[in-house]
């Protein structure tokens, strides 16, 4: 029987979190798996914190408070709530593990990870009035050939429905400026800076749209903060040079 890419997921990903719920626990598998040496203290675990909103939700354009609200308290924070969970399994790992108690962990430290940067990026370049700079609209036009919005739509559009997240990215590797679509919070451009990022998980738009994500699309646009984007440019284009240095 054939399984769909979502069943899929749904089955790694609950597999996983069964496998970090009774590592949490009293009985977990890493204690049963044995307890680290005691002249092998446990390495400190992270702490991460949930960023407050830099706009006024209720003022954004096409996208309701309500829905903006939701997306960051229950949404994000789960990912941010995780990933300190994810931290503190990673703290109890010592030489003994199993490697597939590991795996599972560090699948979860990438997935949270993920998702906690680029929720604050798309949160962060929200607010805005939706009016491109000069300076970006002139650096997209000579890298796009002046078709990068539509691309970038064309490709966002292609996730609706599903789940994923639509990116303009500065590629430190080649130099250039690129759309690139990831399905999930594992997937992500190997050595880029994300200039621009668009949520297309339907927890983004469904409260507000229903399964209309190109309604979305178009109100996400009409809030782009353009100017954020163009500090992060900035600082892309200064790694840039610092690195070629």
């Amino acid at each position: 029987m054939s399984m769909s890419r979502r069943d899929a997921l749904k089955g790694i990903v609950t597999g996983s979190a069964a496998i970090l719920a009774a590592a949490a626990g009293g009985s977990s598998l890493l204690a049963q798996a044995g307890d680290a040496p005691k002249t092998e203290p446990p390495r400190p675990s992270a702490k991460y914190e949930v960023k407050p909103l830099r706009f006024d939700p209720a003022k954004l354009s096409g996208i309701s408070e309500k829905l903006i609200v939701s997306h960051h308290d229950n949404n994000y924070a789960a990912a941010v709530k995780n990933l300190n969970a994810t931290e503190a399994q990673l703290a109890q790992v010592n030489k003994d593990t199993p490697g597939f108690v590991v795996g599972g962990i560090k699948m979860h430290e990438l997935m949270y990870s993920n998702s906690i940067i680029l929720h604050e990026h798309y949160f962060d370049n929200l607010g805005g009035n939706g009016k491109i700079t000069p300076k970006v609209e002139k650096a997209l036009s000579e890298a796009f050939a002046g078709s990068w919005e539509q691309q970038f739509r064309q490709a966002g559009a292609s996730l609706g429905g599903g789940s994923g997240w639509m990116i303009l990215y500065y590629n430190l590797h080649s130099g250039q400026l690129r759309n690139y679509w990831s399905n999930n919070h594992t997937l992500a451009l190997g050595f880029g800076v994300p200039l621009l990022v668009m949520d297309m998980y339907e927890h983004a738009y469904q409260m507000d749209y229903g399964a209309a994500h190109a309604k979305y699309i178009d109100a996400f646009f009409t809030n782009v903060n353009w100017e954020e984007v163009e500090k992060r440019y900035d600082k892309a284009l200064a790694l840039a040079k610092a690195l070629k240095g």
